[in-house]
C-alpha cells in the first residue's frame, strides 16, 4: 500500500511538492493509537517478520529493537493475537528472554515474537 500510495503522490505532485508535503509532516505529532511508541515499534518489526521470515530473507532484527517488542508480550497480547502458547516456555536462544511455564520452545528470539503474536513459523530447512 506504501508503495502504491507513494507512486501515486509522485505521478501527480511536483517534486517541489513531495518535498513540501514531507518537510510539512516531519515533526507531526502524531502517536500510535494504542500502545505507545512501542506498540508502532512492534508494528513494523512483526510485519518486517512476517514477511523476512517466511521468505527465508535471513533478516536480523537489532537486539535493542527485539528487546522492547519483547517486553510488550503479555497474557493479553497473546489473547488478542489468538497465539495458543498455554503450557509452553518460550526460551530464546540468541538473548536472555523467557515467557511462560511449561514445555519449552527454544528458538531465536524474532521467531519467538512471531509466535507470541499468533504467527506460524515455517519449518526449519530438513525438518520439512
Amino acid at each position: 500500500m506504501t508503495d502504491r500510495l507513494a507512486r501515486r503522490d509522485a505521478s501527480v505532485l511536483m517534486p517541489h511538492e513531495l518535498a513540501a508535503a514531507l518537510r510539512d509532516n516531519a515533526h507531526h505529532p502524531w502517536k500510535p493509537p494504542v500502545g505507545g511508541l512501542a506498540a508502532a515499534l512492534g508494528h513494523d518489526v512483526i510485519h518486517g517478520l512476517d514477511m523476512t521470515v517466511t521468505l527465508r530473507l535471513g533478516r536480523q532484527v537489532p537486539p535493542h529493537r527485539l528487546r522492547i517488542v519483547l517486553d510488550t508480550v503479555r497474557p493479553s497480547t497473546l489473547r488478542l493475537f489468538r497465539a495458543h502458547l498455554d503450557d509452553v516456555e518460550l526460551r530464546a536462544t540468541d538473548l536472555e528472554w523467557t515467557y511462560g511455564r511449561g514445555t519449552p520452545v527454544a528458538r531465536p528470539a524474532q521467531e519467538l515474537l512471531l509466535l507470541a503474536y499468533g504467527r506460524t513459523l515455517p519449518a526449519v530447512p530438513g525438518d520439512e
